[in-house]
């Protein structure tokens, strides 16, 4: 959403807000200092209690598809592995323009834009649905749904749907789940017709972003404008857990499950890092410095790493699984704001929005080099990559499992 000011003196009270949960946390040994440029490399995040290894398959939310390997929620998401049902669908990035009301449509061949495709009022995301067939575009002012062919890139009659800020899908493909930020709700809908089933009060600020546990039973929903994070039972659609972040102004964004399935990261935009929350036990999370304002999460094909995109000064943060502790950052030529996007079917680029410069970046994953910059409509923001690899969507700008 929108960039928060920063000055000294929010920095100091961040961090050191941070050291006060996390005073074993190696990245909070410069608590005064403003240079934060690459401190954090080979940062690890805290060491957690490893808890008793789960039993996937009997447990899982009732019909949602089995997991493939209990040990990596992304085993579906290897490269070039495309479901039957996308796997004739031409390869294109979908750029919602919020400022401009379009999407931009970009061949990632070519690096050249194909086609806009005027939508409906504020585009914030673009959504595969849970099915694969279709893509909406999420019209937050519009209070409407577009949905999109990928088949042929044209766009549908739009659906009536109030404050769409975001969307995702239950795991077991009945219901699409509205981030209705404005209205405080979250709204359980028909995944096809998308008739409310549901609407579930909540009483934090800008309900944002969500993931899913690694069996379906609940998801972790990030407040961006209360700084809380809260625990929602999928089958019963109900709140179940609700805390406060320890930073004044926490700013959560992007939710990103590990592998395992043992850990929820969780991008905040004021802390400039990613808290580490253990999702079943819902306890307060472990604290890790990436960059000034990470805001986006995406997974690499080998589940081994995670890109972190720190929109206020224009880096993506390598985040390793496998070593818990980053390991790399990349710097945007000229600067920038990555913000949204996702990795290329083949896993060899990231496409990243840049929210506040009207452009989008393709950046080698190999290399962390920028390919191309390619400009767009104003306030571009949740970039899809489309398609990609996987069974089934549970919506954002693209989580596949």
């Amino acid at each position: 959403m929108h960039p928060t000011p920063s000055s000294r003196a929010l920095r100091v009270l961040i961090a050191g807000a941070a050291c006060a949960v996390l005073a074993a946390l190696p990245a909070c040994s410069g608590t005064g200092s403003t240079h934060h440029n690459d401190e954090a490399l080979g940062s690890e995040a805290p060491a957690r209690p490893q808890p008793p290894k789960r039993q996937q398959g009997a447990s899982v939310l009732p019909g949602m598809p089995p997991v493939l390997d209990p040990q990596d929620a992304y085993a579906a998401d290897r490269p070039g592995r495309l479901s039957p049902v996308v796997k004739d669908f031409p390869s294109r990035v979908y750029v919602p323009n919020t400022n401009s009301n379009t999407v931009t449509v970009i061949d990632p061949k070519t690096y050249k834009v194909v086609e806009t495709v005027p939508v409906g009022r504020q585009p914030q995301h673009v959504v595969p649905s849970w099915d694969l067939r279709t893509l909406w575009v999420n019209n937050d002012l519009g209070n409407s749904l577009t949905p999109i062919d990928p088949r042929t890139g044209k766009a549908g009659k739009p659906v009536d749907v109030h404050d769409p800020y975001n969307l995702y899908f239950t795991p077991d493909g009945k219901y699409a789940v509205v981030m209705a930020s404005k209205d405080r709700q979250l709204v359980f809908r028909d995944a096809h017709t998308m008739k409310t089933v549901k609407a579930v009060p909540v009483t934090c600020g800008g309900v944002n972003h969500a993931d899913f546990s690694m069996d379906g039973r609940y998801f972790i929903v990030s407040c961006e404008f209360s700084g809380e994070l809260l625990k929602v039972d999928t089958a019963r659609m109900e709140v179940v857990g609700r805390q406060k972040l320890d930073v004044h102004g926490a700013m959560p964004q992007d939710v990103k499950m590990s592998p395992d399935g043992k850990r929820f990261y969780i991008a905040d935009m004021v802390a400039d890092g990613l808290w580490i929350l253990d999702g079943d036990t819902f306890a307060k999370p472990a604290f890790l410095h990436t960059g000034k304002g990470a805001h986006g999460l995406y997974v690499s094909r080998d589940s081994r790493q995670m890109y972190v995109s720190n929109r206020g000064e224009g880096t993506i943060s390598v985040f390793d699984f496998t070593k818990g502790k980053l390991t790399a950052k990349w710097r945007l030529p000229q600067g920038g704001s990555p913000d949204m996007g996702g990795v290329s079917a083949d896993g060899t680029v990231l496409w990243l929005s840049g929210r506040y410069n009207a452009e989008v970046y393709a950046i080698d994953t190999r290399t962390g080099k920028q390919i191309a910059r390619i400009k767009v409509g104003s306030g571009p923001h949740g970039l899809a990559v489309y398609p990609q690899p996987g069974r089934y969507s549970l919506g954002h700008t693209g989580i596949f499992r």
